[in-house]
């Protein structure tokens, strides 16, 4: 966070993507809207972003690069940001994202710090999309699958946020490149805490499993299930296709939001009534080892 000497204060942040979709202004929405995720978690509202784009000049035509910026700008517009410049580079392989400033109330930020013991663990959209990704480049995503997979991608968090600020989040993070258990494990050094989860009780894309369970996974998934090993502990009835699931890498996914068990039922009830894609109570935040995390199989907590 930046305070300037006079107005609001401001986050600064920058993603970008190579492609998960084959559509090219697809492709610059879903990019766009997992850009400006990250001031979302911060609890902020994204104002101007810079386009930048790595681009292979002789594979990739300059109608197809326009349709990728024109999604990226409809969907920055849909969430009331503007785009007003950028940086394209010629690159070996397809690259775009935005840098996004965003503007914060002081008193009411989102940070990794500030989970407390007994704060109850809400998701917003489900998992599975690192999947769907690696299905799509397999060919062996089916089309109705693909556009749900789409739909959860091009989801602004924007009202997942909003509803985290009326019902007084605690603390928040996207669910992105590090999957589920990466994210939390983040979160939870920030606040120097434990958590528990419940496997059973985070959604995913009802295809996910079984691809996952054909070996369909993106490499980050892999390899973010061997960072988490060290610092997770599966119940013996956690199977390994749900591991796999909780550390699938996302793009564009969810918030998750750590919230006083007492708001815990206004908070489902906001993401309710803005339609979010999910509003599960996942886990919970407990004492113990910073970043350790205990996995069970159950659709609830003990």
């Amino acid at each position: 966070m930046v305070r300037p000497p006079s107005g609001s204060p401001l986050v600064l942040t920058v993603d970008f993507i190579t492609p998960v979709v084959d559509d090219p202004e697809t492709f610059g929405a879903v990019a766009a809207a997992n850009a400006l995720s990250d001031v979302y978690a911060m609890g902020g509202d994204p104002q101007v972003a810079l386009a930048v784009c790595g681009y292979p000049a002789e594979r990739l035509s300059r109608e197809a690069l326009a349709r990728i910026f024109r999604g990226g700008r409809d969907k920055a517009a849909e969430a009331g940001c503007a785009i007003v410049g950028g940086h394209t580079v010629i690159d070996t392989e397809l690259k775009y994202g935005l840098c996004v400033v965003g503007s914060v109330d002081p008193e009411r930020i989102l940070t990794h710090t500030h989970a407390r013991a007994g704060d109850r663990l809400v998701l917003t959209k489900p998992l599975g999309l690192g999947v769907a990704s690696q299905a799509l480049r397999s060919d062996r995503l089916a089309p109705a699958d693909l556009a749900r997979a789409v739909a959860v991608m091009t989801r602004l968090n924007r009202d997942a946020k909003d509803a985290a600020l009326v019902a007084g989040v605690r603390a928040a993070t996207d669910v992105t490149g590090f999957g589920l258990l990466g994210h939390l494990r983040h979160l939870l050094l920030g606040s120097r805490l434990a958590a528990r989860l419940a496997a059973g009780a985070v959604p995913c894309l009802d295809f996910a499993r079984a691809l996952a369970a054909e070996g369909i996974l993106p490499g980050g998934s892999r390899r973010n299930l061997e960072y988490v090993r060290a610092s997770t502990r599966f119940a013996p009835e956690v199977d390994e296709v749900t591991r796999a699931l909780l550390a699938d890498a996302q793009t564009s996914g969810g918030l998750l939001l750590a919230v006083a068990p007492e708001r815990t039922e206004l908070l489902r009830e906001e993401l309710a009534r803005r339609g979010a894609l999910a509003c599960a109570v996942v886990g919970e935040v407990v004492p113990g080892e910073p970043g350790a995390i205990e996995v069970s199989a159950g659709t609830s907590l003990p």
